[in-house]
């Protein structure tokens, strides 16, 4: 038999997964392809037991038996751990011990988009891997002599056992609004909340695939408005959404105000660093020089990483470090879990510091020090011309004697504050920040971004709807 060939669209293979439109970009074909492709990259490790999973969206139930019998006629043994949360499928490949595991999934992307996910040996597969299984299909994949298998595995008990296992609230009963943002941890959050000491509030927690309420995506804070709305409402402790694979999460605290990601992340290391003096937690160059200060304090030792899932889990891993998180809501607990993001793992995590403070949530936000900061401004640049862009401000930068970090873009520290610029992963934008403790000294930051952007050809980013008090 000749060998299977394959070409995807190029838009679809990007730095951390596989995405792309439903019937446009993305077809059942690329499923197919997919699960033959990263089939022979198990294969060649020595392994042949792959997990599979997928997410509420309309095209999954279509994706999934395609993906399933790529890897099938790779020779995989599959197990099909059905409808769920992506960390649910992370959490399969774990305790079953597979060799590797994809979740179809289009994350936070409109309902149109779908994609997919993939570990191999429980470490992030991305950037050139995935590069690889494009050249891999379009190579020609030749099937081996004997197929494989699938078999349902129901995974579901056990997950949402192992995270009330680390429930550590005591007895104080907690008032809690949950946003499911009609996202794929629909049934997982349900046995969750039935068996969470207090009182739980689940809004859109049905899995519905056109997400009729609002987008799935807790780090905009237009979606979040249902949940404050109701926190306010019936006077609860905290409020805790997610985004449409649960593998970020967002949080409002008793007054309807919202907790930024490196907020978050402040209150989760203190906690873990009670135990753990001493111990590195990471976080992506968007946090704010609060949480770093923060770590620092509560005897931690703070890193500053590059931005994106991936690249935060596989340092995380390398160093051995207990908590990491980024801006955009992904946290990793390697305190008592396993590792990767999980933002059901996290909301048990944050519940318990919660039920075990003699006060509220918005006096812990209230009692961090106020900075003033710019929204993540991104804007249109070319894919090849972004990063020329940053190497040139970064030699403009350290010809004049600035002081940076080039772990991801440049992050320049001044007097002011600090103001970041980085190239996107996965898009053809330039993504900036910055942060001051004065209005005077925030508007001395953007306009030397401004001048920076303006010396490269570039036009300012639009400032409007600009800073917040953070």
């Amino acid at each position: 038999m000749a060998a299977f060939t394959h070409a995807f669209d190029p838009t679809t293979l990007r730095e951390y997964d596989i995405r792309g439109i439903v019937g446009k970009t993305l077809h059942g074909a690329d499923a197919y392809a997919i699960g033959r492709a990263f089939g022979s990259v198990v294969a060649e490790k020595g392994g042949h037991v792959v997990a599979v999973g997928y997410d509420g969206r309309l095209s999954s139930p279509e994706l999934e038996p395609e993906l399933v019998r790529g890897l099938v006629e790779s020779g995989m043994e599959v197990l099909r751990i059905g409808c769920g949360p992506t960390p649910m499928l992370y959490f399969a490949a774990t305790i079953l011990a597979t060799d590797g595991g994809i979740m179809v999934t289009g994350s936070h992307n409109p309902p149109d988009y779908n994609g997919f996910k993939m570990v191999l040996a429980n470490k992030p597969f991305f950037g050139k891997a995935i590069l690889d299984i494009g050249s891999r299909a379009a190579a020609g994949l030749a099937l081996p002599e004997t197929a494989g298998s699938a078999r349902t595995v129901d995974v579901m008990a056990d997950y949402v056992g192992r995270l009330l296992s680390d429930w550590d609230g005591g007895d104080r009963l907690l008032k809690v609004v949950w946003d499911n943002g009609n996202g794929a941890a629909g049934e997982a959050l349900q046995r969750l909340v039935g068996s969470l000491p207090g009182e739980h509030i689940v809004l859109n927690g049905e899995i519905d695939g056109r997400f009729p309420a609002h987008h799935p995506d807790p780090t905009v804070a237009k979606n979040l408005v249902q949940l404050i709305d109701e926190v306010r409402a019936r006077g609860a402790d905290l409020g805790i959404a997610f985004d449409g694979d649960a593998d970020r999460i967002g949080a409002v605290d008793d007054q309807g105000n919202i907790l930024a990601g490196d907020q978050l992340l402040v209150i989760l290391a203190r906690d873990v660093l009670r135990d753990r003096q001493g111990a590195t937690i990471i976080a992506d160059v968007k946090a704010s020089q609060v949480l770093f200060d923060e770590v620092a304090l509560a005897g931690g030792t703070p890193l500053m990483w590059k931005t994106g899932h991936s690249l935060i889990k596989a340092k995380m891993a390398e160093i051995g470090s207990p908590l990491a998180g980024e801006m955009s809501g992904h946290v990793f607990f390697a305190d008592k879990w396993y590792g990767f993001d999980d933002a059901l793992y996290a909301a048990v995590r944050l519940l318990g510091i919660v039920a075990r403070m003699d006060v509220p949530l918005s006096a812990v936000r209230n009692a961090l020090p106020h900075v003033l900061n710019t929204p993540e401004l991104r804007f249109d640049c070319d894919d090849l011309r972004k990063f020329a862009v940053i190497e040139e401000v970064a030699a403009r930068l350290k010809e004049a004697g600035a002081t940076v970090s080039d772990i991801d873009g440049v992050r320049v520290t001044t007097p002011e504050g600090w103001w970041l610029l980085r190239a996107s992963n996965t898009q053809a934008v330039l993504v900036a920040r910055a942060e001051a403790s004065t209005e005077a000294g925030l508007e001395t930051l953007k306009q030397t971004l401004v001048t920076q952007l303006e010396a490269s050809g570039l036009a300012a980013p639009d400032f409007s709807g600009d800073h917040a008090g953070h």
